[in-house]
C-alpha cells in the first residue's frame, strides 16, 4: 500500500470518527478536523500524516476545545485552547477544555496520530502547535461560514464572524454556532490551508487568561494522578533495592503478610546492569486493600539485597575521577580556529573550574500510575509527560499491542524531566498483570527522593585566552559529566557529549578560536532530563567565567557582555532551539534588567548585583540579584529582576507565571539542592536532607518583565531557571568577594569568611 493511500485512509478514518455521527448527548455537536500530521513511536517523530482535533460546538453556544498536550503545570491546558478560540472567533469567556487521552490509529507504517502529536518536553508545545492549532480554529470557522452561506443560499465571501455567530450584512442575517454545528459537520473538510489572522487583529491572543483550571486547583477538585480511583481497585508500593542496580538476594515477607489489608507480595526485577531502563529497580512489590497498608507491610518485610556492581561508589571519588580525566585528553566535539596557537601568545589567560551536582526533580505530586491489565488490553491513568511512551513500556512489560492500551493523561503535580521517563507505569502495569487486577501504585517522598533520573553532575574547566586590551581571543570549555545519555538505546558513543555541551551556545560564532571538549565519567546514579537540561549547569559556568575575566581585566561585566554579544544578527545554532541565535536579544534583556535594578549605583559595603543571561530553547533571559552579605556570610537575597524574551506572547500572564516559577527553583536549587552517593546508594531520602526553598528564603522584591519579540513565539517553561544561579554567585562575589565556583552554595560563604 502507498504512503499517500495510508494518509488517505487514515484521514477518512478522522473524518468519519469525528465528523460524522458528531451528535453529543447534551443535544451539540462535535467537529473534527483532519489535517497532516504522522506519528511515529514519540512526538519528536511527527512528520506528517492524519490527526483528529476536535471543537464542540454546545446548544448554548458554550464550546469545549480538546486539549492533547499533558499539562505539567506549564499552562497548556489555557494556552493551546487560546490558539483555537482565536481563529475559531468565539468568546473566550464561553471556552471550558477536555483533556484528550492518548490518540494513536495503526496504519501499515506504524501509528498516525489521532490528535496530534502528544507530549510535554524541551518547551515546545506553544511553538510545534502554533500554527496548527490556529489552522484547526480557522478550519472550523470556514466550515461555519459555509454552513450559513448555504443555508442563506449565498457566498461564503458575503459572510464574516463575530465571536459565536455568522454574519451576512447584506442580507441583514445571522446565525449562532450552536444553530450551524449539525450542517457544518455534515461537510467535507475544505482542502488547503485555511487563511489566519494577522496578529494585529487578535482579540485573545496576547490577552492575559487565568489558568483554566485554577479553581479546581485552589479548591481541590483537579484530578491529579494521586486522585485515581476505580471499582475494585488494589493499591501497590515497591521497596526497591538501594543500592544502584542492586537485587534481591531473598526476603521474608511472613510478618508483611500479617497487616490487615495486604493481599500479596512478590518480586519485581529490574534491568540488569547497563540494559536500558524500563523500570529503574529491583524489588519488592506489596499490594494491599489501601496504600496505607501496603506502605506498613513494606516496613514489615526482611529483605537481603545484593550490593551490586557500584556498591563502592562515593560522591568524592566522583569528583575524583572527574579531576584526573581533565588532566588527560577527551573528544574535542567542536573546534574553530587554533585554540592553542593563541592561548600560546596571549597576554593574559584566566582559568577556573565549575562543579555542578546532581539533583532530584522534588516534584511535589510523587509518581504514581493506575494499570488495569486485562488479556485484551489496558487501562492507564498516569501523570506523563509522554503518554506515547507511556504506550510504549506497558507494551514492553506486558506484550499487548499498543493500540490496545489506552492512556488517560491527568494533571500532573510537577516534576518537569521526570514525567518523560514512563518506568513508574511500566512497574504499575507489571504489578497489575501479575495480580489480574486493576491497581494504583503509588511512591513515597522518600522512594521519589532516592530513586530518579537525576540532573547530570560534572566538573567544567574553562580557560580563556585575552589580548592585550583584555578582549577575549580564545575560549575553552572542557567537561568531565555523568551524561544523560546513559544506557540510553540506540546512543553511539561518540554522541554521548550530545545532551551535556550544546556546541553552538555562546561564545560559538563569536570567539575566533574555540574548543569544547568532553570526558564521560562512570557512574552507576541513573541520569535524565531536569528542567532546562544542561543549560542550568552551561549557563552557570559560562556566566560566572564572564565575570572572573571581567574582573581580571578591570572590566565591568556588564559592558563587557555588551560588547561581546554585538550588533542584532543572527548566527547559526544547530541544536534544539535553532535554527538560528541572536546574541544582540540578550543585550536587550541584559540592559532592562540592569535599568531596572540601578546596577550603576554605588552599594554600600556587604551588597553586591549581579548580572546573567542565557539562550534556552530558543528563547532569551536575563538576570539580575542583589544581594546582602553579613559578617559571617550570612546571605540575603535582597531582591531579583528577571526578564524574558520568547518571541511572540500567547498568554503573557502563563509567561509571567513561569518566570517567576523558574527563576524560583533556579534559586532553591542554587542555595541548596544536591544528591550525593554514599557506598552505593542515595543519601537524601526527603525534605528534612533535601531541603527546598522555603517562602522566607523568597525576596519580597521580586519583579518579571516581558520584552515580547517577532511574530512567532518561542518556548517558555525552562527558560527562566539557568541564568539565575550566575547572577546570584556574581552578586556574592561583588557583595563579598568570595567567589561560589561549585553549586549548591550551601555553607560555602560562611566557611570562605571563617576562613
Amino acid at each position: 500500500m502507498s504512503r499517500r493511500r495510508q494518509i488517505d485512509e487514515a484521514v477518512d478514518l478522522g473524518r468519519r470518527r469525528l465528523l460524522i455521527g458528531g451528535l453529543t448527548a447534551g443535544g451539540g455537536f462535535l467537529l473534527g478536523f483532519p489535517a497532516m500530521h504522522w506519528a511515529g513511536d514519540s512526538p519528536e517523530d511527527a512528520n506528517g500524516g492524519q490527526i483528529g482535533f476536535f471543537v464542540e460546538i454546545r446548544p448554548d453556544n458554550q464550546v469545549v476545545i480538546g486539549v492533547a498536550q499533558p499539562e505539567i503545570g506549564q499552562g497548556v491546558r489555557t494556552s493551546m485552547p487560546m490558539l483555537v478560540a482565536e481563529e475559531l472567533d468565539v468568546e473566550w469567556s464561553s471556552v471550558s477544555i477536555r483533556q484528550m487521552p492518548l490518540g494513536i490509529v495503526k496504519t501499515a507504517d506504524g501509528f498516525a496520530w489521532k490528535y496530534g502529536g502528544q507530549g510535554a518536553g524541551g518547551s515546545t508545545s506553544v511553538t510545534d502547535n502554533w500554527t496548527y492549532l490556529r489552522e484547526v480554529g480557522a478550519t472550523a470557522r470556514q466550515m461555519l461560514v459555509q454552513a450559513a452561506a448555504n443555508q442563506w443560499k449565498t457566498s461564503p465571501d458575503q459572510c464574516r464572524t463575530e465571536p459565536g455567530w455568522v454574519i451576512c450584512d447584506s442580507r441583514g442575517q445571522r446565525a449562532s454556532y450552536a444553530s450551524l454545528a449539525a450542517a457544518a459537520a455534515a461537510l467535507p473538510v475544505p482542502d488547503g490551508k485555511p487563511d489566519l489572522k494577522e496578529a494585529s487583529s487578535f482579540r485573545i491572543i496576547g490577552q492575559a487568561a487565568k489558568v483554566m483550571d485554577a479553581r479546581a486547583i485552589v479548591t481541590g477538585r483537579a484530578q491529579y494522578g494521586i486522585d485515581t480511583d476505580r471499582p475494585g481497585m488494589r493499591y501497590a508500593v515497591i521497596q526497591r533495592c538501594p543500592f544502584l542496580d542492586g537485587t534481591v538476594v531473598s526476603f521474608d515477607d511472613s510478618e508483611a503478610r500479617k497487616v490487615p489489608g495486604v493481599l500479596d507480595v512478590f518480586t519485581i526485577d529490574g534491568p540488569k546492569p547497563g540494559e536500558p531502563y524500563v523500570i529503574l529497580a529491583s524489588g519488592i512489590a506489596i499490594v494491599a486493600t489501601s496504600t496505607w497498608a501496603a506502605m506498613q507491610g513494606r516496613e514489615a518485610l526482611q529483605i537481603e539485597w545484593d550490593r551490586g556492581p557500584h556498591a563502592q561508589e562515593n560522591t568524592p571519588a566522583f569528583w575524583r575521577q572527574a579531576e584526573t580525566l581533565l588532566a588527560g585528553t577527551g573528544q574535542v566535539v567542536r573546534t574553530d580556529g587554533d585554540f592553542d596557537a593563541s592561548a600560546g601568545t596571549a597576554e593574559q589567560v584566566v582559568t577556573a573550574r565549575y562543579r555542578v551536582p546532581f539533583v532530584n526533580h522534588a516534584p511535589m505530586e510523587p509518581q504514581n500510575c493506575f494499570a488495569h491489565v486485562r488479556e485484551d488490553g489496558a487501562d492507564i491513568i498516569a501523570p506523563t509527560q509522554m503518554p506515547a511512551g507511556a504506550s510504549r513500556a506497558v507494551a514492553a512489560v506486558t506484550g499487548l499491542p499498543r493500540e490496545n492500551i489506552r492512556v488517560e493523561m491527568t494533571m500532573a503535580g510537577g516534576g518537569f524531566g521526570r514525567r518523560l521517563t514512563n518506568d513508574y507505569v511500566a512497574e504499575a502495569a507489571m504489578i497489575s498483570k501479575r495480580i489480574g487486577a486493576p491497581v494504583k501504585l503509588q511512591w513515597s517522598r522518600e522512594d521519589d527522593v532516592r530513586h530518579d533520573f537525576y540532573r547530570p553532575s560534572g566538573l567544567h574547566e574553562m580557560k580563556a585566552a585575552l589580548d592585550d586590551d583584555g578582549r577575549i581571543t580564545a575560549w575553552t570549555q572542557r567537561l568531565a559529566s555523568a551524561g544523560k545519555y546513559y544506557r540510553r538505546p540506540n546512543v553511539k558513543p561518540e554522541e554521548q557529549y550530545a545532551p551535556e555541551l550544546y556546541v553552538d551556545d555562546f561564545p560559538a560564532g563569536i570567539v575566533e578560536n574555540l574548543r569544547v571538549e568532553w570526558f564521560e565519567v562512570q557512574s552507576g546514579v541513573p541520569r535524565g532530563s531536569w528542567r532546562a537540561p544542561a543549560h542550568t549547569a552551561n549557563a552557570f559556568v559560562v556566566q560566572s567565567f564572564l565575570d572572573e575575566i571581567a574582573h581580571a581585566t578591570g572590566r565591568d561585566p556588564l559592558q563587557m557582555r555588551l560588547e561581546m554579544y554585538g550588533e542584532n544578527r543572527d548566527l547559526p545554532y544547530g541544536q534544539h532551539g535553532g535554527p538560528v541565535f541572536n546574541p544582540w536579544r540578550l543585550s536587550r534583556l541584559l540592559k532592562h534588567v540592569a535599568a531596572r535594578i540601578d546596577y550603576d549605583r554605588r552599594r554600600p559595603e556587604g551588597r553586591g548585583v549581579g548580572l546573567a543571561s542565557h539562550f534556552t530553547f530558543g528563547g532569551y533571559a536575563a538576570h539580575a540579584v542583589e544581594v546582602s552579605v553579613g559578617s559571617r556570610g550570612e546571605l540575603n537575597v535582597e531582591r531579583i529582576v528577571a526578564a524574558v524574551d520568547c518571541g511572540a506572547v500567547v498568554n503573557p500572564l502563563g509567561v509571567d507565571a513561569q518566570l517567576q516559577g523558574g527563576t524560583i527553583d533556579g534559586l532553591s536549587t542554587a542555595l541548596n539542592l544536591e544528591i550525593t552517593v554514599r557506598d552505593g546508594q542515595i543519601e537524601q531520602s526527603n525534605f528534612h536532607n533535601y531541603r527546598l526553598l522555603g517562602l522566607k528564603d523568597v525576596p519580597v522584591d521580586f519583579e518579571t518583565h516581558i520584552l515580547p519579540w517577532g511574530d512567532k513565539p518561542a518556548g517558555m517553561g525552562e527558560i527562566g531557571l539557568p541564568s539565575l544561579a550566575p547572577a546570584l554567585t556574581n552578586a556574592i562575589f561583588r557583595a563579598s568577594g568570595v567567589r561560589i565556583r561549585a553549586l549548591p552554595i550551601g555553607k560555602q560563604l560562611q566557611e570562605a569568611i571563617r576562613a
